[in-house]
Order: structure tokens, then sequence, then C-alpha cells
């Protein structure tokens, strides 16, 4: 299974403290290979530039995308949940953002995405 990495997801672990990691491990009962798009990629490199908690957590992020050897793939779509919807098919889309979790569950996807700020679940 191909599990795709949305922007929040990748800040998950300096906002909210979990380890999205051991968590993806817990819930996925399969092999699985971790992959984001270069609009998500973008997306936290800009967010990096600022101050405050989104950005050491956007830092994190892409430190993640490095240390974990997450693939980035390229897309022609500019927009990161386009893209994600895309490639969605058969695979998991990693996201907290809702409305594309309502988009993505709306045409059948599986999401994943905190619950209770403490923890992961396959919807």
């Amino acid at each position: 299974m191909k599990i795709f990495l949305d922007t929040n997801f990748l800040m998950v672990p300096v906002k909210f403290g979990v380890d999205i990691f051991s968590e993806l491990d817990r819930i996925i009962d399969e092999r699985y290979e971790l992959i984001t798009v270069e609009p998500v990629v973008e997306e936290l490199k800009k967010i990096s530039e600022g101050k405050g908690k989104d950005a050491k957590a956007a830092k994190v992020g892409l430190e993640l995308i490095k240390r974990k050897k997450i693939k980035v793939m390229k897309t022609k779509e500019k927009s990161a949940d386009k893209s994600l919807i895309e490639l969605s098919e058969g695979n998991a889309v990693a996201t907290l953002d809702v409305e594309l979790k309502k988009k993505l569950m709306k045409i059948g996807r599986k999401v994943i995405y905190l619950r209770a700020k403490k923890y992961l679940v396959l919807g």
C-alpha cells in the first residue's frame, strides 16, 4: 500500500507530539510505502520561512522527508490537495485537512487522520 502524506500530517510530530511513524506501524497491517508530492514540499518550505510553532513544525516535516527517505513524486497539478486526490485510488492519504478528508471519503478512498490529537485512525 502507498500512503500519501499531506503537509499538515508531516507537521503532527511538532504540533501534537505524536510519533506518526510508530502510529502508522500500529494501524497498518501490511507493508507500506510513504510518499509525498512536490506541492506538499513547496508548502512546507513556504511555512518554514515564517516564525513560531508552524514554521518549526514545517522544518521538522522537511527533515522527516529526508531522514525517513520519503519519496517525493512530481505532479502536473500545482495544488497539493488535487494531487493527493488524483493519486489516492487504491492507496491511502494521511491528512488533517477536514475538507480534503471529506472529499476523499466521499469517493471511497482510505484516509489516515489524527483522532483526539493523540493517535492515528484509518478511515
